[in-house]
């Protein structure tokens, strides 16, 4: 139930949004040039990487979003799950995917606990230093995510849990951009 009186139960993040406009812009801005710009880590390695800190804060609304939006790019939802309940050793993933994904972790878990020997894996798995800074970006911008949701007590949406193909060809075909003016937050 979100914890704000003037949001209704059932109300998601656009109507947190539509309450609460100031940010919402460069918010949006921050998602394409995070999540859509071109990176060495491919959208469907953003998606996973947003799904996988989500689950690791146990934010329902983000961690049940990007998984979808993982899945759309061809993520198995099985994968996430194993990397955040058994962490990126257990995971089926590429070998030189694990120190990245080690790396999130641990940002995400225990930040100031990070360390040069989690960047240089990084690096010896034949990552660049803009890959490091992607993930980084990515680790930070859900984070920040899962605290507003968190906070504001919005729960998933029921898609989340079983999109259709057409809800997974429109999340592969669209960006924030996008979603946001067609929800009406931005102009």
């Amino acid at each position: 139930m979100p914890r704000f009186p003037s949001l209704a139960e059932g109300d998601h993040l656009e109507a947190l949004w539509r309450r609460f406009p100031r940010g919402v812009a460069p918010i949006i801005a921050l998602h394409d040039a995070v999540m859509r710009a071109p990176s060495e880590l491919d959208v469907a390695t953003r998606e996973l990487i947003a799904a996988y800190v989500s689950g690791l804060n146990a934010c329902a609304f983000c961690y049940g979003a990007h998984k979808a939006m993982a899945r759309a790019f061809g993520v198995d939802e099985a994968l996430v799950e194993t990397l955040v309940n058994e962490g990126p050793d257990a995971a089926p993933v590429d070998e030189a995917l694990k120190p990245l994904l080690a790396f999130v972790r641990q940002v995400t878990l225990e930040p100031a606990k990070t360390t040069d020997a989690l960047a240089e894996a990084v690096y010896a798995a034949g990552w660049s230093e803009d890959a490091l800074y992607d993930a980084a970006q990515v680790a930070a911008l859900y984070a920040f995510m899962n605290r507003i949701l968190d906070a504001a007590g919005i729960e998933p949406k029921p898609t989340f849990a079983a999109p259709d193909e057409a809800e997974l060809k429109k999340r592969r075909e669209g960006d924030y951009t996008g979603w946001a003016r067609a929800a009406g937050l931005i102009d």
